[in-house]
């Protein structure tokens, strides 16, 4: 883990993979993910935890099945949505969207439970992510100059 700043942009661009989040940091026993998604998710469910999404660019939408019945919820960038353990959700993007996502660490992509998994979809608990060492923004001490 880097005891850098990460800039989010920098992130994303360092990979093309949709559906395949890549850990930016932890905090305490929790990963902090991006990904690249675009098309439809698996429906899928995570029994012991919540999952939080952040929309960073672009749309997603999270149909839910719930007790009362079937829904969908639309995030649009800088809105946040927390999908309740147990509940089943398909995520999906039909124009393309960054998201980051805050979940424990080990946590599957695709849940406890879940149906076929597509080949577009990578069933991980996230990817390293892979940035040169020079952190954007870092800057040294008191004077507030950044590192070359």
């Amino acid at each position: 883990m880097s005891n850098e700043p990460i800039d989010l942009t920098q992130a994303l661009a360092s990979f093309d993979a949709l559906w395949s989040p890549r850990v930016v940091t932890h905090v305490n026993d929790y990963d902090v993910r991006v990904a690249k998604v675009a098309g439809e998710h698996v429906w899928h469910a995570h029994d012991d935890t919540d999952e939080f999404f952040l929309v960073l660019d672009g749309e997603l939408r999270i149909s839910l099945r719930e007790p009362a019945g079937e829904r969908t919820v639309r995030l649009s960038r800088g809105a946040v949505f927390t999908v309740p353990r147990g509940t089943e959700h398909r995520p999906y993007a039909p124009g393309g969207a960054s998201i980051l996502l805050f979940e424990p660490t080990g946590t599957s992509s695709v849940g406890d439970r879940h149906e076929e998994v597509p080949d577009h979809v990578d069933a991980t608990t996230g990817h390293a992510l892979d940035l040169p060492h020079t952190a954007a923004g870092a800057v040294d001490g008191a004077d507030g100059t950044r590192r070359s």
